[in-house]
């Protein structure tokens, strides 16, 4: 389980920084800054019963971590304005996906 936590969240704070200096590479700690606050994503759960579950897979399940919401995140990326973001919102929903099949 450690190890699991330790990539979850390695993968969520450090990888969009290396993300944010290959794609948006003059304006790296910026973007990168954007794609963490992406985290805000994450409100969704607390909508569910128990907030937490170890053994549930976010993706499917949360409300913004809906195939809906993911299939708007990807329209997002075709736009400059909101590419930064649309960039750490599918990271998170990859992050979270490694997530679901760790557990099986």
């Amino acid at each position: 389980m450690m190890l699991q936590q330790l990539v979850h969240y390695g993968l969520h704070f450090i990888f969009p920084g290396l993300l944010a200096w290959i794609f948006f590479r003059s304006n790296w700690k910026k973007a990168w800054l954007i794609m963490i606050a992406t985290m805000i994503v994450d409100v969704d759960h607390l909508l569910a019963s128990p907030v937490f579950s170890a053994d549930r897979c976010s993706i499917g399940f949360h409300l913004f971590h809906s195939y809906i919401a993911i299939g708007m995140f990807v329209v997002l990326l075709l736009f400059k304005r909101t590419k930064i973001i649309a960039t750490g919102l599918l990271f998170h929903m990859i992050t979270d996906l490694i997530d679901c099949y760790w557990m099986t």
